[in-house]
């Protein structure tokens, strides 16, 4: 084969993580000495554009968690950094030379591949295709949206790259004219953590002092964290709900699950193929794991089944000081309420578990809240998870 790569494809060794094996294309002495094995999945992870020309710290703790969590996978890194380490636009034009060589070298292994990029995964798929071969999955950490945005789906990511396409999208608002994550979808199931935009605990992202290229870097590491989540902590899986915007998700409107309109973030995600992409939103913590254990109430801790709840209405001080003031000098507002919330029924419903369970108040006028008062609500009964959503 007279093909010849310009990237250099190394493999995660099983003795130590930090240690790399270069698979030579069309060589098969170099798979036998690199201890790959083709009965076991292989994973590609690949790097994007490099301010330093060096390879950053996040792909061998991805490699890692890769080879922790699944053991019986290959893990391979497709290093590009001579063409990466250029000037923005060239490097994005370089990206069609890297994405052919994935797949060549794909053809050539002929492996169930999961490719851990964005933009070059989408490109390496679309060259399998010519030959009739498919992508099993393309994970889009971050993608990057300067001269992608808006591009058709063939200079760019799109569903019809692989089986399955995912995206998960942390730093979507613009910084000096430009949005530095897409913003658009272009995959099966499009995640959007925290809105896609800030991601607490960040600090670096709103240090002005660090410059562009530092922001954008610790945008693109929360999504690697985050994913890398997602295989160390199996039992904290983070669940994202298929929304309209960001504000409905944050007032509660969005937890259903029914008709695949939820899924998991990260790599245990259900490959749900759609017509049309989803958009999920989900809420994380600052730090690992980054999982909330309620919805619109977010703890660190799991706290159990709710038995009771209080709920206050949280008045104006100023206003209820007033009502005081004119009761006393107006005798007919002595026996009058004042202004009050009607309360039937508070009904709680848990994302993880979507079980409901139904809140009524502990006393005859609990039902009747005025300003700066508190009401006791006691659990009625849980209903079905099936029963349609209050938010």
């Amino acid at each position: 084969m007279s093909y010849k790569p310009k990237s250099v494809f190394r493999l995660y060794t099983d003795s130590n993580i930090d240690d790399t094996c270069r698979v030579e294309l069309f060589k098969p002495y170099t798979l036998d000495a690199c201890g790959f094995n083709s009965s076991h999945p292989l994973a590609i992870i690949i790097h994007g554009w490099s301010v330093d020309g060096m390879m950053e710290n996040w792909i061998s703790r991805l490699a890692s968690a890769l080879k922790s969590s699944e053991g019986s996978i290959n893990v391979m890194i497709a290093d590009w950094l001579t063409l990466a380490h250029q000037h923005y636009p060239i490097a994005v034009q370089n990206t069609r030379i890297v994405g052919q060589d994935i797949a060549h070298l794909l053809r050539w292994l002929e492996v169930r591949c999961i490719c851990l990029g964005a933009h070059i995964s989408g490109f390496a798929g679309s060259n399998l295709a010519v030959s009739g071969k498919t992508l099993g999955r393309i994970t889009g950490l971050d993608p990057v949206g300067p001269l992608f945005e808006g591009m058709s789906h063939t200079e760019r990511l799109s569903p019809e790259d692989a089986r399955f396409v995912d995206a998960i999208h942390t730093f979507t608002q613009e910084r000096m004219g430009l949005s530095v994550g897409i913003k658009q979808l272009f995959a099966h199931f499009d995640f959007y953590p925290n809105g896609g935009s800030f991601q607490p605990g960040f600090l670096c992202c709103v240090h002005l002092t660090l410059g562009f290229e530092q922001t954008v870097k610790c945008a693109h590491e929360r999504t690697v964290h985050l994913f890398i989540d997602s295989l160390l902590n199996k039992d904290k899986q983070i669940m994202a709900y298929k929304c309209s915007d960001n504000t409905a998700f944050e007032k509660g409107y969005c937890l259903d699950c029914r008709k695949n309109r939820c899924d998991t973030l990260g790599y245990d995600i259900k490959k749900v193929r759609t017509g049309t992409s989803k958009r999920p939103f989900l809420k994380t913590r600052s730090h690992m794991p980054y999982k909330y254990f309620t919805f619109l109430i977010t703890l660190d801790t799991d706290i159990g089944d709710l038995m009771i709840m209080c709920f206050t209405w949280e008045g104006s001080p100023m206003w209820a000081k007033m009502w005081s003031m004119l009761k006393t000098m107006i005798p007919w507002a002595k026996s009058s309420r004042g202004p009050q919330l009607t309360v039937g029924k508070i009904t709680v419903k848990a994302g993880e578990t979507q079980r409901k369970t139904a809140f009524c108040p502990q006393t005859d006028d609990g039902m009747y809240i005025e300003p700066s008062q508190e009401k006791v609500f006691a659990v009625k009964r849980r209903e079905r998870s099936s029963s349609r959503s209050r938010g």
